[in-house]
């Protein structure tokens, strides 16, 4: 079968994602980029890493089976030698196995399981690595992870066998239906303001921020709304919203588009628009939001106001995305 591979299957272009959280990503990318650098020009294949302030990301290996092999090598490989060195500063005495979670679609998880697990078991005996196909799919997609532990060796002989089984299944049935990638979600960071400061909040605490400060007291300055239960000017020493007289003070408005997911729409409008109106009233920009376009799955928001308008609004509208991935109000 390993034959199949590597002799049969150079001409194949195969295209493995895999799931990794935040420190992973850092070791692969390396210092200004060299580590992923040298991956992609020693292994042959493309190497992309989504972009995103996400607490997990997505690294795409695309290329012949070969190159994808050699990368996975250099990965499995790099991942030990950051176990080694992280063991030199701990007192743990056995090493703990490399890990790599691939992202497949559901729909050739069957085939790489087998009748009665028979396939899967087949892997974890030849190979001497650990197999783990997750019984639920990523959210908000068709895909499941496959978490695989083992020796760097054991995880590229792990991962030429399951490369097979996916040739396999693609020559013998096409999927049906389109497969929907999972897309990391960003790491929450809900938003309070909050007697004329903005707090982030982080775990059961609420952490001053003076740069979203900044930015919510230079949107206020310049903005006819009243901020949320004000009804004296903003902050002393300076035109508040109400201290505000006249719209020619400020600078020239400005223009920003966003698109947002049709499924994302819901928490930016709130229930009857709440959401929206407190993010209008919050950064004193105007937002609108287009109508659903058929065939589309993303609406466009477009903000208008003075960079400090926008720049909050932006803010505002991220926080309440963000909010989603721990169910915790951004506002």
């Amino acid at each position: 079968m390993e034959s199949k591979v590597s002799e049969g299957g150079l001409n194949v272009t195969l295209t493995i994602r895999l799931l990794m959280h935040g420190k992973e990503v850092g070791s692969i990318i390396g210092k200004k980029g060299e580590t992923v650098k040298k991956m992609r020009e020693e292994s042959g294949a493309r190497i992309n890493i989504s972009e995103g302030n996400c607490p997990e990301r997505i690294v795409t290996i695309t290329g012949p089976t070969d190159a994808i092999f050699k990368a996975f090598a250099m990965i499995a490989y790099k991942f030990e030698e950051d176990i080694i060195n992280s063991m030199s500063n701990s007192t743990a005495t056995s090493k703990p196995p490399v890990t790599l979670r691939l992202v497949v679609p559901a729909s050739q998880c069957g085939s790489l399981i087998g009748k009665g697990g028979s396939k899967i078991k087949e892997i974890r005996e030849s190979t001497g690595a650990q197999v783990q196909v997750a019984g639920d799919m990523l959210p908000n997609s068709t895909e499941r992870a496959v978490t695989i532990s083992g020796t760097p060796d054991a995880i590229i002989q792990c991962v030429k066998q399951i490369c097979v089984v996916m040739l396999e299944v693609q020559s013998q049935s096409p999927p049906k239906g389109a497969t929907i990638p999972y897309r990391p979600k960003p790491a929450s960071t809900p938003v309070i303001f909050a007697g004329g400061q903005a707090y982030t909040i982080q775990g059961q605490y609420a952490i001053p921020h003076p740069d979203l400060t900044k930015l919510h007291q230079l949107a206020m300055q310049q903005t006819p709304f009243t901020p949320l239960g004000q009804t004296t000017p903003a902050f002393p020493g300076t035109h508040g919203a109400l201290g505000f007289s006249g719209l020619d003070a400020s600078p020239p408005a400005s223009t920003h588009e966003l698109t947002i997911p049709n499924d994302l729409i819901g928490c930016i409008i709130g229930r009857q628009g709440t959401k929206i109106n407190e993010i209008r009233q919050m950064s004193g920009a105007q937002i609108k939001i287009a109508n659903a376009t058929e065939g589309s799955s993303e609406r466009q928001i477009t903000i208008t106001g003075t960079p400090a308008n926008i720049s909050l609004a932006q803010y505002l509208i991220n926080a309440r995305l963000t909010s989603e991935v721990t169910g915790m109000g951004a506002l």
